[in-house]
């Protein structure tokens, strides 16, 4: 059987992101592989096994193309309102939240946009998730 281990998104600017993933999402660096061209930083933390890979281009002189085909990586908290409410007061932009009825669950989520404008999906924990 297979297991999820990671996602990778590639970065402009490797420091502003790393801040980005500790103070929203308390992702920290678990692992670090630095090569000529690029470097990967592995993010995670206690809640979850698999990691959040950062790569960096060392030769990319410009912010990357998102394109129209990435959708979003998605986390769980346990207070969604007072999650939402601290990355708000810490200055970071999240949109409002919002509910889908999906049968007797309900899917209450908001999103945040990285410094690459990755979209990040934050759910509240419970039911499906």
């Amino acid at each position: 059987m297979a297991r999820f281990i990671h996602t990778m998104i590639r970065v402009f600017d490797l420091d502003r992101s790393l801040a980005f993933y500790r103070d929203t999402l308390d992702l920290h660096e678990k692992h670090r592989l630095d090569f000529p061209t690029f470097t990967l930083v592995y993010l995670g933390n206690d809640e979850s096994p698999a990691e959040l890979e950062l790569t960096l281009n060392k030769d990319q002189t410009e912010p990357y193309d998102l394109g129209n085909a990435y959708g979003h990586v998605a986390f769980t908290v346990d207070d969604l309102e007072s999650f939402h409410a601290d990355i708000e007061a810490r200055g970071f932009s999240p949109t409002p939240i919002k509910q889908l009825e999906l049968g007797e669950n309900k899917a209450r989520f908001f999103f945040l946009t990285d410094p690459d404008g990755y979209k990040i999906e934050v759910l509240q924990r419970g039911g499906h998730y």
